[in-house]
Parts: C-alpha cells; structure tokens; sequence
C-alpha cells in the first residue's frame, strides 16, 4: 500500500531532452566501458598470435546467443516494468521483477551445460587448426560454462533500468569493466607473480569481472530501487507475466539470435578464404562495438521511456523520444562512418595485424562502415516497436535483413572468389533494412492516435 503513496517517476514528468540525457548518458557510458574492455581483452589476445585472435573471434557467435538470451529477457521485463509503473500497478511491477529473476535462473542453468558440452564440438566444426581448437576450447569452456554471474549481473542492471535509474545501473558494469581491464594483461601474460594462462586468463578475467559487477548490482537494487519489493517467495513463474515478458522479448532473442547464426556462417565462409580474413571480421566486430554500444545504451534507457508513457498515455512524449533518439543514433553513426572511411589502418593496427590482415582489413572497414548511419536509424526503431508492444516488426526486419539478403547475399558474392566482395552484403542488407523499419516505425507511430 505504501507504494501507491509515490510520486510520479521521472519517467512521465522530467522534460524530454533532459530525460534522454539523464537517462542515456550514464547507459552510453557504461556500455561505451563494456566496448572498450572488450576491444582491450582482444588487443592483448592478439599480441599472443593471430591464432589466439582467431579463437577469440570465433568464439563470438556463441558468447552472442547466451547474451542475446539475457538481452531478450531483460528487454521484456523492462518494458512489462515499466508500463506497469506508468499505470501505476505496483502489484505487477513485483510479480514481473519476480518472474524475470526465475527466467534468468533457468538461463543461467541452461548455458551452463551447454557450455561444458557443446563447445569442442562447435570450435571443431569451424576448424581443423589444433591452435584455435585448443586455444578458443580453453577461453569459451570457462565463460559459458561459467555464465551464471553474466546473467545474474544483465538481471540486476535491467531491474534498475525498468525504473529509472540509469545512473546506477552502469556502476555494475563499469565495476566489471575496469576489474577485467585491470586483470586481463596480468592473467594472460602472467605479470605481478600470477601464472600465466594465455587465452584463458582473458576468460578467468572475465568472469571474475562479471561476479564482482553482480555484487554490485545485488546490492544497489535492495539498497536503492525501492518501487519494487524483493523477496524470495517472489522468485517464480507468473505465467501472465512470463507470456508477457516472451512476447516482448522473444522477438529480440530471435533477432540477436539470428545474427550469431549470421556471424557462425560468416566465419565459415570467410574462413575458406583465408584464416586472416576471419581475424579481420573479428576486428571489425570489436571496432564497431565502439560505435554501436552507445547506441545500444541509450536504446536500454529509452525503452522504459516509451514504455512508461505509453502506459501512462503520453503518446507525445513517446513521439518526441523516439524523434530525439533516432537523430542522436545517426549522428553517432555518421561518425563511425568517417573512422572507417579514413583511418582503417590505424584502427586495425590495435590487434597486431600481419600484412595480409591489414590488406584484407582496409578494404572490409571501407566497405562496411558506409551502412552505420542506416543502421542506427533501424536500431533506435526497431526499439520503439518493441516498447509500444509490437516487436514482431523487430523481428519481421530482422530476419529480412540477416537471413533474407545478408547470408544469401555474402554467400554469392563469395563465389566471386574475391573475399573482397563478401564485405558488400552488408551495405546491400542494410538498404533493405532501412525499407521495413521505415514502414513498422511509421506504423506503430499511428497506434498511438488510438490510445
């Protein structure tokens, strides 16, 4: 009873723009540090041997699936949350806080065995190199098999973005951010009397991270987040709020799904070419989180935005967020573009590029960096569709992109025999992209007249 006393959050009262920056700037920074001390775990991986690199990279579609499980999840109780705290529902902000811990617990089970079962196979079936085999079995056995802190750490940031509080939500993730870059170089090369354990003293760091940000978390949500209630008797399956949660986030899962199925059959196509250019994609994919990761924070603060108002039917404010975001998400973009376009060289000189690396390199920057403003645009839109309940359209764009025009598209273009001309199809994806999220975006937009 005493919650329903609260004022209203700050959600559906505080002035758009500054909303945006109160909210965004703490995600986009915490996300911007959980880039940089992925790009950092792989500078140091690369300085061992383009092997090591290699095992690294490949590891990616994996890492992917088991994060695109915990995103999704955590964007549906987000946006359950939050609509929940709009209409002013505080028995069902906690049945969905208590639901969303069980689901992340079953996550946390489920990789785990999959982690300590599946992973010599996966790396086997992408490569007979016994460096790679021995070295990505190693890094991905312990961080998927040792996931329950991922998890338990994505659960306890998402409950503080459900209500608000952008500003502590990065704590945890800057905390395991700085811990994993302080650790790696000392675990990896064995400096300060610690042993040195290659690759896998980059996954021994991070997990460690990952459990200290979780402490973290735990803590400021039962210290600090005080519209939800937490207790154990709490921690189980609503089934309305499970429906719920999967109808808007499944889509997301599916989506981050898809494209660790897109990366996994990227990599066995580059692969053939030459084992450089799998290095180079792996590059690109830590480069590029330097530009994206901002975008993605501030779609993780702009989510409960939209969601907050449109359950507190405050369509104008969800227009003028969404109108906000989608230009910030461009001009960022635009700036990513320009990096690519320019300095190439100097960004994959981070990895201790061979020769044939940097000549692969150049021309996969050049070529893939032209489609980054597009891509944020699709972004910030795909995340409003969600917010406002249609996430289908997310998913429905997509499938379009990856499975419809990029894979069959990359595959075509390889039999070109230029590895060169593989790097297109995502500039030809990202056009088509751009079509549908233009359409579902225009769509969901005219939903709001009804409310």
């Amino acid at each position: 009873m005493q919650q329903n006393t609260l004022k209203e959050n700050k959600m559906g009262t505080m002035s758009i723009g500054k909303l945006i920056l109160v909210m965004s700037a703490p995600m986009m920074a915490s996300m911007l540090f959980q880039a940089l001390y992925n790009i950092v775990d792989s500078i140091f991986v690369a300085r061992l041997s383009q092997d090591a690199m290699n095992a690294v990279s490949l590891a990616f579609p994996f890492q992917s699936l088991c994060i695109a499980v915990g995103t999704g999840t955590g964007v549906g109780m987000n946006a359950l949350l939050s609509r929940s705290l709009g209409q002013k529902d505080y028995e069902n902000v906690n049945r969905t806080a208590g639901t969303g811990i069980f689901l992340y617990l079953c996550s946390m089970i489920v990789f785990s065995l999959l982690g300590f079962t599946m992973v010599k196979p996966f790396y086997g079936f992408l490569t007979d190199n016994s460096a790679i085999l021995d070295y990505g079995t190693a890094y991905l056995t312990i961080c998927i098999g040792c996931c329950y802190p991922l998890f338990a750490q994505m659960c306890s940031e998402r409950l503080l973005q459900s209500t608000g509080r952008t500003d502590l939500a990065m704590i945890p993730q800057i905390t395991g951010a700085v811990f994993n870059m302080a650790f790696d170089p000392i675990l990896i090369f064995g400096l300060l009397g610690f042993p040195r354990l290659e690759v896998m003293g980059a996954a021994v760091a991070t997990v460690c991270g990952q459990i200290l940000a979780t402490i973290v978390g735990i803590v400021l949500n039962l210290k600090k987040n005080k519209e939800i209630n937490f207790s154990f008797k709490a921690i189980r399956p609503y089934a309305p709020a499970v429906k719920e949660i999967y109808r808007i986030g499944l889509p997301s899962i599916i989506m981050q799904g898809i494209g660790s199925f897109l990366n996994f059959v990227l990599n066995s196509i580059l692969i053939g070419f030459t084992e450089a250019a799998t290095a180079v994609f792996g590059a690109y994919y830590k480069i590029q989180s330097i530009i994206f990761m901002p975008i993605f924070g501030m779609n993780n603060a702009l989510v409960p935005i939209v969601s907050y108002n449109f359950g507190a039917r405050k369509k104008e404010r969800v227009r003028r967020a969404a109108r906000l975001c989608i230009l910030i998400a461009i001009s960022i973009m635009s700036v990513g573009t320009l990096l690519f376009e320019l300095i190439p060289d100097v960004l994959l000189g981070l990895f201790s590029p061979s020769e044939e690396m940097l000549a692969v390199g150049r021309t996969a920057l050049r070529v893939i960096g032209v489609h980054f403003p597009v891509a944020g645009f699709c972004i910030v839109s795909g995340s409003v569709c969600q917010a406002l309940g249609k996430p289908i359209y997310s998913m429905i764009t997509s499938i379009m992109r990856q499975l419809v025009v990029l894979l069959p598209a990359a595959y075509l273009l390889s039999l070109t025999g230029h590895v060169e001309a593989v790097w297109w199809a995502f500039p030809i994806a990202a056009v088509v992209s751009a079509i549908f999220s233009t359409i579902f975006y225009r769509r969901v937009l005219k939903r709001l007249n009804n409310i």
